[in-house]
């Protein structure tokens, strides 16, 4: 896999902050966890994504060995579950989210199509993780985020730190092997962690989507466009310790994308994906109040990488 193609993703979920933010003020509130300030709110995905619906759900914090405490959220059972399922073992499912977005990205359809639901509908224990950075993963045992050593990470602690902790905790609450998915970063980091073994005693199955083995099948004039020019100003962004894809300096880079020749930000969705028989503009608008979210610029760098 060439780790460039990687990149595309990400800066394409970066575009999509760039383009359509001007809208932001005409979605639903659902999911937004800002307050005026700009930090993040009391309530979380839980009370804002999925008891609404009808579900039960549970927030939990997870510590890494290396300090990062992450959320994680929990939907036990199917949507008005009666007394009678009561105690009945589930097994465990998880659901890892992938670059520049965190666990709400899971949730930003109805019910019948949010994945999360889809599952617990159908008798799994469900638990979403979110990584480090994230809105909800700001915190530490002594770090600040406004620290630069806050960001002084990248996918490989994701992988010996983040997975492993999460998979330890639900296993720990539910003592049963754990049936694990992915999106895009989410295979990386799971390939990766099982390969070295941390995963060999708790997991039981893994589903990847969107792969990031398969990106070099991208060709649209956007994404690789949006690959190189980030590969080109990597050293423009040393000493920006935290990746933020709606920060200023993120913002300027990805305006002058957007005047390569080729390059049609008019209909961003359409230029990404090709005609797509299941966005709406509802989804779309959740998508930008809640996503994208940061990273650290190390990680970034990593996976620009030759």
């Amino acid at each position: 896999m060439a780790p460039t193609e990687l990149l595309r993703l990400a800066s394409l979920s970066l575009l999509l902050a760039l383009v359509v933010q001007p809208h932001e003020a005409y979605g639903s509130t659902r999911g937004s966890f800002l307050s005026n300030d700009g930090s993040a709110a009391v309530s979380g995905i839980c009370a804002t994504s999925v008891t609404i619906h009808g579900y039960k759900c549970q927030e939990h914090e997870v510590k890494t060995k290396d300090g990062y405490i992450l959320s994680m959220q929990r939907i036990p059972e199917r949507r008005f579950e009666g007394n009678g399922n009561a105690g009945t073992k589930k097994q465990p499912i998880l659901i890892q989210h992938g670059v520049l977005v965190d666990g709400m990205t899971w949730l930003l359809n109805s019910p019948l199509q949010n994945l999360p639901m889809i599952l617990a509908d159908n008798g799994f224990d469900v638990w979403i993780a979110n990584t480090r950075g994230t809105r909800f993963c700001r915190k530490h045992v002594s770090l600040d985020s406004a620290q630069p050593e806050f960001w002084n990470w990248s996918w490989d602690e994701l992988v010996s730190f983040d997975l492993p902790a999460v998979f330890d905790f639900v296993f720990n609450q539910t003592q049963q092997k754990i049936h694990y998915i992915g999106h895009s970063l989410g295979t990386l980091i799971g390939l990766a962690s099982f390969s070295e073994g941390h995963q060999a005693d708790t997991l039981k199955s893994a589903a990847f989507l969107s792969p990031i083995a398969y990106l070099s099948h991208m060709n649209t004039a956007l994404g690789m466009v949006a690959a190189k020019a980030f590969v080109g100003e990597i050293t423009t962004w040393f000493g920006v310790a935290e990746f933020n894809p709606k920060g200023q300096k993120a913002s300027a880079f990805l305006k002058r994308l957007c005047n390569y020749p080729g390059v049609d930000c008019y209909d961003l969705l359409t230029a990404i994906t090709g005609k797509n028989c299941c966005l709406n503009f509802s989804t779309v608008d959740l998508f930008i109040k809640n996503e994208p979210q940061s990273t650290a610029t190390k990680n970034m760098v990593h996976l620009a990488q030759k």
